[in-house]
């Protein structure tokens, strides 16, 4: 891992409740689970001084986890070798990470009341409707043109933010999407992003490697159907990862595919797993995963200069992907999880900028429209709970 100063960027000044926290393992377990209100507290007292943390909860699981970096050093991972919480972009531009020997560990149960925001914002931003449209008809010609088979394309909608406070916005996607991994970084470097959603790049212990091929999207209702546009879609992602992971598996196992509820979404979702080789290598596997064409496109090369020749703006973190590396930090083994940076925010350090990027897969059979419709509804994740 890479070491440096970092800039200092604007940070919002927050009140601060004294405490008495843990890093060890020993005095962790004495002291267990601490109130929910103190794990905020804590990362509040990060974001004054201006130092990293990140807050996160699994798919499912009741305790919400933080790591809280203690002091300046701009840590990267450079060969995915070390141990931490990482944060990775879509393409280009350093991987980060919080290391677990500069950081302390806590977690807190959180207790869902089951009390959900039914808040619906139902007029579109139509900023940047023209562009999305003729983006995705261009899209549309490259594959017809046979450029490329698949390939994911999205936008940035920036707005500004009143009265900013991380723990309500990071409180509320606890609240809303109990079913996701729900999370809060902070880095100067980055400023904030928050996200909800649960598709998983990967998750390795003991020699057995666990991921998911997602795609195809719907509003949820009850006896949906997909169709034939979705299903390819998704079979391409399948196919993709079972296909990348022969070179480091002894053997490959994949499931037959589900509707996967995401909020007001859905999916379709295939289960994968492999017996890695004993010399696997986690810094190969991940670049032959990522960027995988859930959020980049099939062939991966073309689609790739596709994007970053046409979508206008910089994705940065979004499409990227973060998680444990190479140490589950509540259960103290050496596992790694990581997610995929979708239904995400971005706010800048001033806590005054934000940024929500969406996208979807474009196939030969798309509707530019549609398109368009998917990437309105994909935004209501996180703006259901600001406005």
């Amino acid at each position: 891992m890479g070491n440096q100063d970092y800039r200092r960027g604007t940070t919002t000044h927050l009140s601060v409740q004294t405490d008495q926290y843990y890093s060890s393992k020993r005095e962790f377990k004495m002291r267990a689970g601490i109130p929910m209100m103190s794990l905020l507290d804590k990362a509040g007292g990060n974001l004054s001084a201006g130092l990293p943390f990140v807050l996160y909860k699994k798919p499912d699981h009741a305790a919400v986890r933080g790591l809280f970096q203690k002091s300046s050093q701009l840590h990267t991972a450079d060969d995915f070798d070390g141990k931490g919480y990482v944060f990775a972009p879509f393409y280009h531009g350093e991987t980060l990470i919080i290391p677990d020997h500069d950081a302390d560990f806590l977690y807190s149960i959180y207790e869902n009341d089951g009390h959900l925001n039914s808040t619906s914002v139902t007029t579109a931003n139509e900023t940047g409707r023209d562009f999305h449209l003729k983006l995705v008809t261009k899209g549309i010609r490259a594959i017809l043109d046979h450029d490329f088979e698949k390939v994911v394309l999205s936008r940035k909608e920036r707005f500004d933010l009143v009265a900013f406070d991380f723990r309500k916005i990071y409180a509320a996607l606890l609240q809303n999407y109990p079913e996701a991994y729900v999370y809060c970084w902070f880095h100067p470097e980055t400023g904030f992003w928050f996200g909800a959603f649960s598709e998983q790049l990967l998750r390795i212990s003991d020699g057995k490697l666990h991921t998911m091929a997602v795609a195809g999207t719907q509003k949820w209702h009850e006896g949906l159907t997909w169709q034939e546009k979705e299903k390819h879609e998704q079979q391409f992602v399948s196919d993709f990862i079972s296909d990348a992971l022969k070179d480091f598996s002894i053997s490959v196992q994949s499931g037959n595919p589900y509707t996967l509820r995401a909020g007001a979404l859905a999916h379709i979702r295939t289960d994968i797993s492999a017996d890695l080789k004993p010399d696997a290598d986690l810094n190969g596997i991940i670049g032959a995963l990522h960027p995988t064409p859930a959020v980049c496109g099939l062939p991966k090369r073309p689609a790739l200069e596709f994007i970053l020749e046409n979508e206008g703006y910089d994705r940065d973190f979004y499409a990227g992907f973060h998680g444990e590396l190479n140490r589950d930090f509540l259960h103290g083994t050496g596992q790694t999880d990581f997610f995929v940076n979708l239904r995400c925010m971005q706010v800048d350090t001033d806590g005054i900028s934000a940024g929500i990027c969406v996208g979807g897969g474009i196939t030969k059979d798309s509707d530019p429209e549609a398109e368009w419709l998917e990437t309105v509804h994909k935004s209501q994740t996180i703006k259901k709970v600001l406005f």
